[in-house]
C-alpha cells in the first residue's frame, strides 16, 4: 500500500463525510474516491478492503474530535470546580457541533460494530479506553467527583450528543443548560443568578 500520509488523511476525511451522509451501506471505496475527487481506484491503493477502511476511520475520527492541547491547557487554568467540569463538557458539545460528520461517523461505526464482531471488539476496546482515560484525566486533574460521577457524566454527555445529532428537537437547543444542571446535580456547585 502507498504511504502518502496527506493523501491517506484526505481519503479518511472523505470517508468520514460519506459515512456520516450515506451510512455504512453507502461507504464504498469508490464512494470515497468520488468524495475526495480522486481517480477511481485510489482508495484501494491505501485500504486493502472495507474493513481496513472502517478501522482507520475510527482512528481518524478520534484525531478530529480530540481537543487542541493548547485550548485544553487554557481551560484547565481555571479553578477546579463543578463549573469547570461543565465548561469541559460544553466544549465537547461545541466540538460535536463544529464537526458533526465525525460524530455521525462514530455512531455509524458503533452500529456497524454490532454486525461485525471484529469491529465491535475493537470499538469496545477503544471506547472503554476512552472512558478510562477520561476518568483518569478527571481524577488526576483534581476535578470534583469520583469515578462513578465521572462515568455518569460521560454516559449522560454521550446520550445528549446522540440526541442532538439524531433528534435535535429533544434538546431544543438546551444542551448547555442541561450540561450545567447535570454537573450541579452530580457534583454540587452554585446556581447561576441568571
Amino acid at each position: 500500500m502507498r504511504q502518502n500520509p496527506a493523501r491517506r488523511t484526505a481519503l479518511l476525511d472523505a470517508a468520514i463525510e460519506v459515512l456520516a451522509r450515506e451510512g455504512s451501506r453507502g461507504l464504498t471505496l469508490r464512494a470515497v474516491d468520488a468524495e475526495a475527487g480522486v481517480p477511481i481506484g485510489t482508495s484501494s491503493n491505501y485500504f486493502s478492503n472495507r474493513g481496513e477502511l472502517l478501522r482507520q476511520i475510527m482512528g481518524r475520527t478520534h484525531e478530529r474530535v480530540t481537543p487542541d492541547p493548547a485550548e485544553l491547557a487554557d481551560t484547565m487554568a481555571a479553578p477546579r470546580s463543578p463549573e469547570l467540569v461543565a465548561l469541559l463538557l460544553r466544549q465537547v458539545h461545541q466540538r460535536m457541533e463544529a464537526d458533526r460528520s465525525s460524530y455521525l461517523a462514530m455512531l455509524e461505526l458503533r452500529l456497524e460494530g454490532t454486525r461485525r464482531p471484529e469491529l465491535g471488539a475493537e470499538l469496545n476496546k477503544i471506547f472503554r479506553t476512552e472512558l478510562e482515560n477520561n476518568i483518569r484525566f478527571h481524577l488526576e486533574a483534581g476535578l470534583p467527583g469520583d469515578r462513578v460521577a465521572v462515568t455518569l457524566l460521560y454516559l449522560a454527555m454521550y446520550g445528549m450528543l446522540v440526541d442532538d445529532l439524531t433528534v435535535p428537537d429533544v434538546l431544543a437547543g438546551s444542551a448547555a443548560e442541561l450540561t450545567d444542571e447535570l454537573c450541579r446535580r452530580l457534583l454540587g456547585g452554585a446556581r447561576d443568578a441568571s
